[in-house]
C-alpha cells in the first residue's frame, strides 16, 4: 500500500527574539573560549521591549564587557533604530552571572572513571559530562546538506530573506522573519512542495500586495528546486496581512527556544538540551555534533539512506551509558554492526569529542542561526560535517558483511 504524508519544518532569520538571544548567549561563549579556551560558560539570554538579560553561570580567568557585547551583537543583526522596536544603542542590559557549581565542576574536572582507577590518568579520560541527558544525531542523502530536505529548503528560504534585506535588494524589510516548508512524500520520497509560509518584518507603508509579489519573485522562486514546484505549491506570505510590530518588542526571546530550528526540523527527535551558550564540556552540545559527525560519515560511505545516533550520558562519567544506531531499515549492515563500528571508529568521551571536532575555539556564534548542521554554506565548514571518517567505515563495513 502506497504511504502518502506531509512533512514541515521551520526556520527562522537572525533577527527573531529567541535567535537573538542564541546569539548573544554564544557570542559570549565565542569571547571567552578566544582568551581562555578552557573556560566554563552556560550562558543564558532574555530579550523583551528595550531590554536584554544575561543569566548564567561562568567560570574564566578573563574578562568580557557583555553589555557592549550584547549591543554590538543587537546592531549587527540590524536593530539600529528606536522605529523597529529594538534598538542596540538605547536598549538596557542588566547581567547576572555566578560561577559554575562546584558539585558540577568537580564531576567534569574529574571523571568517575578517574576517579574509581578505571581509566588511565591520560588528559582524554580525565573530563566528565557535564551533565546528564541524551543526545540525537541525524543525517540523509536526501540533499546536499545531509539534512531532511523540509529542514534544508526552510533555512535557504530563511537565508535567503535576510541577503536581501542586508542588501536592499527589499529595503523595507526588518530583521525578524519566519520561513516554513510542508512537503508531500511517498513511500519516503519528496514528490512536491505542498505549502510555502513566509512572513517578513516590514515598514508600515509598504502593502501586502507588494510585499507578497516581491518575497515570491526575491526569494522563494530563487530556492524551491522546480521539480518539486511542477503543481504549484500553496504559498502563504504574512499570513495575517501586516507584520509591523516584531522582534524582541513583539515576542519575548530566550536562548535555546529554537532547538528544532538548530537540528532536523523535527524529522527526529532532538534528544535533551539545547546548544547555544554551552561550552563544550557541556554534552547537549558536543555530543549532539559527535553524533551528527558519526551519522554522516556512515551515510556519505553509503552504508545506509539514513542514520539516526542516540547517546546517553550521566553527569560526571566520561563514558556514555549507551549509543544506538538506527538506519530505519536502509543499512547495507544490521544497525547492531553499524553501531559497533561507530563504537570502533569514534570515541565519544567529553575530552575526545572536543580533541576531535575541536571543539575550544570561538565559532558558536556563526551557527546560532540557521541550523548547527548541515552548515556548508560556512567557510571554514564546522568540523561535525567533515565525511573524512566515510572510507574507513566502508571498508570496515565490508567485513561484517
Amino acid at each position: 500500500m502506497e504511504k502518502v504524508y506531509l512533512i514541515s519544518s521551520e526556520s527562522v532569520t537572525e533577527g527573531h527574539p529567541d535567535k537573538l538571544a542564541d546569539q548573544i548567549s554564544d557570542g559570549v561563549l565565542d569571547a571567552i573560549l578566544k582568551d581562555d579556551p578552557m573556560g566554563r560558560v552556560a550562558c543564558e539570554t532574555l530579550v523583551t521591549t528595550g531590554l536584554i538579560v544575561v543569566a548564567g553561570e561562568i567560570t574564566t580567568s578573563c574578562y568580557v564587557d557583555i553589555p557592549r557585547l550584547a549591543r554590538s551583537i543587537v546592531k549587527e543583526i540590524g536593530y539600529t533604530r528606536a522605529k523597529y522596536g529594538f534598538d542596540g544603542d538605547t536598549c538596557a542590559v542588566v547581567t547576572a552571572i555566578d560561577e559554575q557549581s562546584p558539585d558540577i565542576s568537580q564531576g567534569v574536572n574529574s571523571s568517575l572513571e578517574l576517579r574509581e582507577g578505571d581509566m588511565s590518568e591520560e588528559d582524554i579520560n580525565r573530563i566528565g559530562a557535564g551533565d546528564q541527558g541524551m543526545m540525537v544525531g541525524y543525517a540523509c542523502d536526501e540533499t546536499e546538506e545531509f539534512l531532511p530536505l523540509p529542514i534544508a529548503l526552510a533555512h535557504r528560504l530563511a537565508r535567503r530573506l535576510s541577503q536581501v534585506r542586508k542588501d536592499k535588494t527589499l529595503a523595507y524589510l526588518r530583521p525578524d522573519g519566519k520561513t516554513q516548508v510542508t512537503i508531500e512524500y511517498r513511500n519516503g520520497k519528496a514528490v512536491r512542495i505542498d505549502t510555502v509560509v513566509v512572513s517578513a518584518q516590514h515598514h508600515p507603508a509598504v502593502e501586502i500586495g507588494q510585499i507578497r509579489e516581491d518575497i515570491i519573485r526575491e526569494v522563494i522562486d530563487p530556492v524551491l528546486p522546480s521539480h518539486l514546484t511542477e503543481t504549484a505549491p500553496r504559498v502563504l506570505v504574512n499570513p495575517t496581512g501586516r507584520f509591523v510590530m516584531g522582534g524582541p518588542m513583539a515576542d519575548t526571546g530566550l536562548t535555546g527556544r529554537k532547538i528544532i530550528v538548530d537540528t532536523y526540523g523535527g524529522v527526529v527527535p532532538h534528544g535533551g538540551g539545547a546548544f547555544s551558550g554551552k561550552d563544550p564540556t557541556k554534552v547537549d552540545r558536543s555530543a549532539a555534533y559527535m553524533t551528527r559527525y558519526a551519522a554522516k560519515n556512515i551515510v556519505a560511505a553509503g552504508l545506509a539512506s539514513e542514520c539516526k545516533i542516540q547517546v546517553a550520558y550521566a553527569i560526571g562519567v566520561a563514558r556514555p551509558v549507551s549509543l544506538m544506531v538506527d538506519t530505519n531499515g536502509s543499512g547495507i549492515v544490521s544497525d547492531t554492526a553499524l553501531t559497533e563500528l561507530v563504537r570502533e571508529h569514534f570515541d565519544f568521551r567529553p575530552a575526545a569529542i572536543i580533541r576531535d571536532l575541536d571543539l575550544r575555539r570561538p565559532q558558536y556564534r556563526r551557527l546560532a542561526a540557521y541550523g548547527h548542521m548541515g552548515r556548508i554554506d560556512l567557510d571554514p565548514v564546522p568540523a561535525w560535517e567533515r565525511i573524512d571518517r566515510a572510507e574507513a567505515l566502508r571498508k570496515a563495513a565490508e567485513k561484517k558483511r
